[in-house]
């Protein structure tokens, strides 16, 4: 078990009551990491429960990211502590044609994986740059390199976070002891697909999704090792690879195989 550690250690971590934030939350309190964990569901109360066994200083907060009120009052729950790591996960997904979205569905997707992810990012990451010193990783997705149909707003939003932070990796590379990771899994078994109604997918019925386990360990991993970013899987980073020599219309219908509501495979 990890006890507390002597230097005060501090990571928050968002999207932290299932999932690869579960698991991240789970990860940073073995290594001894005192951690705030955040997520939009009474759940997180639970998750935090589960995070305490590990004997570190667990704080859990829910909150909306999607607002700038939410992560203002993360910001808040951190009581002016230093962060050592931030963990960017929170996210939502929305499955569907566009033109059968209501304009709130698709802003929640828009307002929490992008505007809440970038206000987090802009107001934790200069102190960072400032000290020279802090580790920072946001869950992307591979989803980004492709054209999404009948998952279009989510992976859209994707991209873009996939682009950004590769822009902004770029912005601060003269504060070395700063790290930057974009963490970008495929599919993952999580409840994602459920939230997403997507449950009569091929994607969302795939039995061979990757473990929320070992994505977040993945993530870790490549944020321990300071690296760019990483893909989860041999699968996922041939994904990758395919997405950027085929041309989109042909990954937007292969995308629609995998994602059209009434797709699941007997």
């Amino acid at each position: 078990m990890a006890t507390a550690s002597p230097h005060g250690k501090f990571a928050v971590i968002t999207g932290a009551s299932t999932g690869i934030g579960f698991e991240l939350a789970t990860i940073a309190a073995q290594d001894g990491y005192d951690i705030l964990v955040v997520a939009d569901e009474a759940l997180i109360e639970a998750a935090a429960a589960d995070f305490r066994q590990f004997g570190t200083t667990v704080t859990a907060l829910e909150a909306d990211l999607s607002t700038t009120d939410g992560v203002d009052a993360l910001l808040a729950a951190t009581n002016g502590r230093q962060i050592d790591i931030l963990c960017a996960n929170a996210g939502r997904g929305l499955g569907h044609g566009f033109l059968d979205q209501s304009v709130a569905d698709w802003r929640a997707v828009i307002d929490t994986n992008i505007m809440g992810t970038l206000y987090l990012v802009q107001k934790v990451l200069p102190a960072m740059v400032a000290r020279n010193d802090g580790k920072l990783l946001v869950t992307g997705s591979v989803a980004g390199y492709i054209p999404g149909a009948f998952q279009a707003v989510y992976n859209g939003s994707k991209a873009f976070i996939d682009s950004f932070t590769e822009a902004l990796r770029n912005e601060i590379k003269d504060a070395d002891g700063v790290t930057l990771t974009t963490l970008m899994p495929g599919p993952v078994d999580t409840e994602f697909f459920d939230r997403a109604d997507m449950n009569d997918t091929d994607v969302g019925t795939d039995p061979n999704k990757r473990s929320p386990a070992d994505v977040a360990r993945d993530g870790w991993d490549a944020l321990m090792a300071g690296k760019g970013s990483v893909f989860s899987g041999w699968m996922t980073k041939l994904q990758g690879v395919i997405a950027n020599v085929v041309p989109g219309s042909v990954l937007a219908e292969q995308h629609r195989k995998m994602a059209e509501p009434g797709s699941a495979k007997d």
